[in-house]
């Protein structure tokens, strides 16, 4: 569907990944599938995953079990909440972290990251409140178009 959508120009697009084994792999087989060099894209740090600290490698149902007060100290406050750890990070801090990566974009781009990158991306560029971008469903299987300001879900 990209390679479609794309079409004759997609080599002329930047391709962006986080660093992260998965959206590594991902990129790599987008870029298969299009007909490109599967390793010819770039990685940002900045692009890394929510660090969940403490709770980092835990479902929420595991640290719900060990801290209910936690988990909903977070759900009422999911955008600016920080689990415990010095490595956590909120969704706020995210944003902080990832925002630059999109104000540095300096022409076509296929990014690659993860839930928590789309939902800032979301609250930074579409004006969603922050309590519905953190709480936004995120699908795996979709892309965000963004053309002139307008962001499509494809």
């Amino acid at each position: 569907m990209l390679a479609e959508r794309l079409g004759a120009d997609a080599s002329t697009f930047r391709f962006l990944a986080s660093p992260m084994r998965r959206t590594r792999e991902t990129m790599e087989i987008v870029r298969a599938a299009m007909g490109l060099d599967p390793a010819a894209y770039e990685t940002d740090e900045r692009l890394l995953e929510l660090s969940f600290g403490d709770w980092q490698g835990s479902t929420l149902r595991e640290v719900e079990t060990l801290a209910p007060d936690l988990i909903a100290a977070r759900e009422a406050a999911k955008w600016v909440f920080r689990p415990p750890g010095e490595t956590a990070e909120s969704y706020d801090m995210l944003a902080g972290r990832v925002a630059p990566v999109f104000a540095e974009l300096k022409g076509p781009t296929v990014i690659v990251a993860h839930g928590g990158t789309i939902r800032s991306f979301l609250k930074l560029y579409t004006g969603l409140a922050p309590s519905e971008a953190a709480h936004r469903p995120i699908p795996q299987d979709r892309f965000i178009e963004v053309v002139d300001g307008t962001l499509s879900w494809l």
